[in-house]
């Protein structure tokens, strides 16, 4: 199947984290006055609707780097070596499993 050699045989649910960090730091990179870094510096304003606020795509991602012990992700953005190297990190990374997975596998 294509997807399986796309990831080689990883955990999927990594992959695509590992993917949305990589995506992350080529946002970050980009220049100021594109759309695209625009929406990731913006900040919504306005009510919001009564209840739990739905989790967004960014914090989604900060929750990984932070399971990855990263603290300074605008730096190592910067580069995209060092990036990528944390990328790599995150297909492999334990903790960025899904969370069902990891109930799977404690048996709880």
């Amino acid at each position: 199947m294509e997807s399986d050699k796309l990831i080689e045989g990883a955990d999927i649910v990594r992959f695509i984290k590992a993917q949305r960090i990589n995506w992350l730091g080529h946002i970050q990179r980009m220049d100021q006055a594109r759309p695209t870094r625009k929406l990731l510096d913006w900040k919504p304003m306005g009510i919001r609707p009564v209840g739990r606020p739905r989790q967004r795509w960014q914090e989604d991602v900060m929750e990984d780097l932070k399971k990855l012990k990263v603290k300074n992700w605008k730096e190592m953005a910067t580069d995209r070596r060092t990036g990528r190297d944390l990328a790599e990190k995150a297909k492999t990374h334990k903790g960025l499993q899904c969370q069902m997975m990891m109930t799977i596998i404690s048996g709880q």
